[in-house]
């Protein structure tokens, strides 16, 4: 028999309020029959929604904690305010604890970063977690990370985001040596910043070790898919990442009101009706909802604060996904594989102010 799966839900985070978690979950269990839901929030908000949702009562209990975090709060303040009394803490309590296999959140992004990492603790050997996407490509499914974790990065950190997104790709892809690519601004190797090049030579030394080093890439080969992890800074990552949902929801605009143009028009979408709706599947932004956050002695999955249920769901079904396919194990494994590296001189990171 199947185990069953255990999810921490911070079900106040976001911008849309509870219902949004509630529905996204009822969706969310209707394909994964085993997941189980532990709500953390204000249990006079969340007990009428469990009502309201029958389905989800019997896989499902809500925890009460007092605390929400606001989005627009500043992570240093959210974390003095909100460490050991706010729904996020507490979902990420239950993942250190052992009640749950995996935590999840829509909510502050800087916020939940600076709780999990102060909970959960980096995994040895990882110097900074990074938010690892999911991304739909030409060829394949991809990594590419970080896409908002840490502005800026040494070589050493470059090196760790690599470490992390092939061990992900390994549980993910079954992929025995993932290639990696460092995203710069051209292939040639005197191009880009002294960390890319540094981490460059570093990714070259100890190519085979658990991934294949590809080298540079650039941001087309994203799209196409070139390699099976992309790594780069969080500024960056998480500007490629927004550009691409913002260009999704572009083309799938354009391509609506294409169809209903006229008659003719119509007709030829309700004749290419199935090419027509897995197009549009691929083009939604909602389907590839969650961010992993790697490098952390447990899952824990940022979801867009803004998301509908449907990409609620998109994300819960992560969370599921990583915790049957024992993420936290591969990684461990990945890293006891890879060679030690030199630590090299790391500037302090800036994460206050990371977009949500």
């Amino acid at each position: 028999m199947t185990n069953s799966i255990r999810i921490a839900v911070d079900a106040m985070g976001g911008d849309n309020g509870p219902r949004v978690v509630f529905h996204g979950a009822r969706l969310a269990l209707r394909e994964r029959k085993h997941t189980r839901f532990i709500f953390h929030g204000r249990e006079a908000d969340l007990r009428p929604l469990l009502d309201e949702f029958p389905e989800l009562k019997s896989v499902s209990r809500i925890v009460h904690s007092d605390n929400v975090i606001a989005m627009d709060d500043k992570p240093s303040n959210a974390f003095r305010k909100g460490r050991g009394n706010s729904s996020m803490w507490a979902a990420l309590e239950s993942v250190r604890s052992g009640e749950a296999d995996a935590a999840i959140s829509g909510g502050n992004t800087g916020a939940l970063m600076a709780m999990a990492t102060f909970c959960l603790r980096p995994m040895e050997g990882i110097s900074r977690p990074a938010i690892a996407a999911i991304w739909p490509t030409l060829r394949t499914d991809i990594i590419v990370l970080d896409v908002g974790a840490t502005v800026g990065g040494d070589a050493k950190q470059l090196v760790d985001f690599s470490i992390l997104g092939a061990a992900l790709a390994r549980a993910l892809f079954d992929q025995e040596s993932p290639t990696v690519g460092l995203l710069n601004i051209g292939t040639e190797e005197l191009k880009g910043h002294d960390e890319v090049r540094d981490a460059a030579r570093l990714l070259a030394d100890a190519s085979g070790a658990g991934f294949t080093y590809h080298g540079f890439v650039e941001g087309d080969d994203i799209g196409k898919g070139t390699v099976d992890v992309v790594v780069t800074e969080g500024f960056t990552g998480n500007i490629a990442l927004k550009t691409a949902e913002g260009t999704a929801r572009q083309v799938g605009t354009y391509m609506r009101n294409a169809l209903r143009a006229d008659l003719l028009s119509r007709l030829g979408a309700l004749i290419a009706g199935q090419a027509m709706q897995a197009l549009k599947r691929k083009l939604d932004p909602r389907n590839i909802n969650g961010g992993v956050f790697l490098g952390l002695n447990g899952i824990v999955i940022k979801s867009h604060g803004g998301t509908d249920e449907v990409g609620f769901k998109a994300a819960l079904s992560l969370a599921y996904e990583m915790a049957r396919h024992r993420l936290i194990d591969k990684i461990g494994e990945g890293l006891r594989r890879f060679p030690t590296l030199p630590a090299e001189a790391r500037p302090t990171p800036q994460t206050e102010g990371n977009p949500a």
